[in-house]
C-alpha cells in the first residue's frame, strides 16, 4: 500500500474517532466491517499513537495558532495536523518534506483552499522551529 493511502486511511479512521469513543481496536474492527480501508499495522500504529497523544498534539498546534483558538479550528485541519507532527515527531527517518506534503495533500482532498493554507503554514512554522531547536542544542 502507497504511503499517502495508508495516511488517508489512517485519517479516515481518526476523523470516525472523532465522533465516537470507542478504543482503537473497536475502530478498527468497524473498519474492517465496512470493508472500504483495509488495515496494516503502519495504519494501526499510526491511528493508536496520535489517538494516544491527542492532547500533546493539540497543545502543539495551539501554540503555533494563537489567532484561532483550538475549538475553532475545523476538525480535519486538526487531525491532518495531528497526524502530520506524530510522524514527524516518531518516525525521523520520514523526510520533513514528505510529512508536510502528505498532510498538504490530504487538506487538499478533505478541507478548503483556506484550511490548506493554515494547515501548511501551521506545519511549515512547527518544522522551523524544530530546525531552530536543534540547531541550538547541537
Amino acid at each position: 500500500m502507497k504511503a499517502s493511502k495508508y495516511r488517508e486511511n489512517a485519517f479516515l479512521i481518526l476523523f470516525e474517532a472523532s465522533f465516537r469513543d470507542d478504543s482503537p481496536e473497536a475502530l478498527f474492527t468497524l473498519a474492517e466491517e465496512i470493508g472500504e480501508i483495509k488495515l496494516d499495522d503502519r495504519i494501526r500504529n499510526l491511528v493508536k499513537g496520535v489517538l494516544s497523544e491527542t492532547e500533546a498534539l493539540d497543545t502543539i498546534i495551539s501554540s503555533y495558532s494563537p489567532k484561532r483558538a483550538l475549538n475553532r479550528i475545523a476538525r480535519v485541519d486538526l487531525i491532518i495536523m495531528r497526524m502530520a507532527i506524530y510522524e514527524l515527531q516518531h518516525h525521523p527517518e520520514l523526510p520533513v518534506g514528505v510529512a508536510v506534503s502528505e498532510a498538504v495533500h490530504l487538506s487538499e482532498i478533505y478541507a478548503s483552499p483556506e484550511d490548506t493554507a493554515f494547515i501548511n503554514g501551521i506545519l511549515g512554522n512547527y518544522v522551523r522551529n524544530q530546525k531552530k531547536s536543534e540547531e541550538n542544542a547541537g
